[in-house]
Order: C-alpha cells, then sequence, then structure tokens
C-alpha cells in the first residue's frame, strides 16, 4: 500500500517554524530537538528535513547526503549530549504496528540512566 506525505503533521509543522521546538541541533539534512515527554534524561528527537514518512521510506528514497548527513547528526548530538561513550539506544518506531505516532520518519535518541547500570559478564 503507497503511503502520501502529510505536509500538516507536527514534525512538518515544526520544520516550517509554525510550532516551536527546543531545538538541540540543525543544518541542512536535520532538525533536532527535546522531546516534550522525555522517557530518559537526554530523550532528542532527530528528523530528517525531507518529507520520509518512515525509516524504510528514508533508506529507499533518501540521498546518499540525506543519509549520511542524518546518521553523522545523530552521533554528534550523542557526543555532544555526552551519552556516546557510556551508552544510549536509538529507536524508529515504524508504521502503525511498531507504534509510530507521528508520519514523518523520526529517531529517538534516549541516554542517560535509562537501563541496567552495569553490562553482564559477557559484555552485552
Amino acid at each position: 500500500m503507497m503511503h502520501i506525505y502529510d505536509d500538516n503533521n507536527i514534525f512538518a509543522k515544526i520544520l516550517r517554524g509554525e510550532i516551536p521546538c527546543d531545538k538541540v541541533y540543525e543544518d541542512d539534512y536535520v532538525l533536532a530537538f527535546n522531546d516534550i515527554a522525555p522517557k530518559a534524561p537526554v530523550h532528542v528527537l532527530l528528523i530528517p528535513k525531507g518529507s520520509y514518512i518512515s525509516i524504510d521510506d528514508f533508506g529507499a528514497n533518501g540521498s546518499a547526503e540525506e543519509i549520511k548527513g542524518f546518521y553523522a547528526a545523530l552521533a554528534k548530538i550523542a557526543r555532544e549530549k555526552g551519552i556516546a561513550e557510556t551508552g544510549f539506544r536509538s529507536i524508529a518506531n515504524t508504521g502503525v504496528h511498531g507504534g509510530q505516532e507521528v508520519a514523518h520518519f523520526h529517531v529517538h535518541i534516549l541516554g542517560g540512566n535509562i537501563g541496567r547500570k552495569t553490562a553482564r559478564p559477557d559484555g552485552s
């Protein structure tokens, strides 16, 4: 089934400046901002500036520059927030069954004390 991007979704409105956000980072390819209902000490949403519905749409249709820019920004944000070395989660819910609530591709970057405090003996 073909999905059509909805230019009136909340992230599209944030990108256009119609709805404010607590911006963390922005460049030519992405916008990142703090989640309004954080689930961790660090909870940033990272969205591409292009009109992509989901991670599979982005992977199939995003340019090499957009894809590289997106993941480079994710790494930069994790370093700047001090969570790259201690560990973090990056979550992209996809589709109705995956729990995606906004039909604009986005990744949740969660860090801080969000999981178990020590690694298992096998390193996991």
